[in-house]
């Protein structure tokens, strides 16, 4: 972990973010717009979570303009995944929210050049508010349910193109980590990804020096809840990333121990931090079509881990989109969407519909 990096800057950016009944929503009332249907999936990856939570999830679809009116024709998905203390309904509505995606990809659908996609949004909220997109015993096995059960759900159910090249993979902070972290383990199911503002890439160490003994005081969901945004994360981390399942009824391990480092957690967190595990993964991102990143100048921490991951993906000769932009880690991630991430995934996604065969 980088011990330059400030905790302070940090907390400016992580503070900012952070059987199947359908509903169906238009996201507006126009002939353009297209239409969101809220689903439950049940995960069988996520069943026997130590949390306690559901292993039946919301998932937000949105269905591009066309898709009611031609039967025949087939789309390409891209799975998108939300930040920490977010969830689905927050940025698919009906919960009003600093960001409302359905919109948002209405008005880059109107744009041209840009194709129809479908995008899908699984609720990762979690007793810890936020599941990190990881597998554990604590929170479920959030990794392998998003790219081997989620996936063949929704092509079994919608017209999808159900093949790697109609597949991308994006994510805003939290979700941008998943991201990444999904995409270096399976480049088998997904052959393109766009990174937003990606946080737990690298951590500095005082994170945990000034907030995990914070987190020591929280006993219960209760004290978890009551925990000021930083000692929270880290005991979210900790599910994700260093679980105990001998100490209820957290079921965590802390960086921390009475106040004093411990290496051995520590070591549990360089494991899990992107920058200190992609050199073991240049083969999996080799095979992506097209791969994208970007962050505001404002976003600290975030802003230099996005340069940092820029730097690697340069030094393997990887080709890759990356940008660094006038903003922080919320105010232009709806622009980014509509001006960068849709054209994106519309240049580098199959179209074709007879690729399925």
């Amino acid at each position: 972990m980088k011990t330059s990096q400030s905790a302070a800057l940090l907390v400016s950016a992580l503070l900012l973010s952070f059987s199947s009944a359908r509903t169906q929503t238009p996201t507006a009332a126009s002939a353009s717009t297209g239409t969101v249907e809220h689903i439950k999936i049940h995960g069988k990856l996520l069943e026997g979570n130590l949390a306690g939570d559901s292993p039946d999830r919301d998932v937000s679809v949105y269905l591009p303009p066309s898709y009611g009116k031609d039967p025949a024709r087939r789309y390409p998905v891209v799975y998108f995944l939300h930040g920490y203390t977010d969830s689905d309904d927050k940025w698919y509505g009906p919960t009003k929210h600093w960001i409302n995606l359905p919109a948002v990809l209405d008005k880059a659908n109107a744009e041209p050049g840009n194709r129809e996609i479908i995008f899908v949004t699984p609720n990762a909220f979690t007793r810890f508010h936020g599941s990190m997109y990881s597998n554990s015993v604590v929170t479920g096995d959030w990794e392998d349910f998003v790219a081997t059960e989620l996936v063949p759900y929704i092509d079994a159910r919608y017209r999808t193109i159900p093949i790697p090249a109609a597949r991308g993979l994006a994510g805003h902070s939290m979700g941008g980590y998943g991201t990444m972290r999904i995409a270096m383990r399976h480049p088998e199911v997904f052959s393109s990804f766009y990174l937003l503002s990606a946080c737990c890439m690298i951590f500095p160490e005082s994170l945990f020096a000034e907030n995990s003994p914070k987190a020591e005081s929280a006993k219960t969901f209760d004290d978890v809840n009551a925990l000021e945004f930083l000692p929270r994360i880290v005991v979210a981390l900790s599910a994700a990333w260093s679980p105990n399942p001998q100490k209820p009824p957290l079921y965590v391990d802390l960086p921390t121990k009475d106040g004093r480092m411990q290496d051995a957690i520590i070591a549990k967190y360089d494991a899990n931090e992107t920058l200190h595990v992609i050199d073991q993964y240049i083969g999996n991102l080799r095979r992506y079509r097209a791969i994208g990143l970007d962050a505001g100048d404002k976003d600290h921490s975030i802003t230099d881990a996005t340069r940092e991951l820029d730097k690697v993906l340069t030094s393997y000769s990887i080709a890759h989109q990356f940008e660094i932009y006038d903003g922080d880690h919320l105010n232009h991630i709806a622009d980014r969407i509509e001006q960068k991430l849709v054209p994106f995934f519309s240049k580098n996604l199959s179209f074709d519909d007879a690729a399925k065969k």
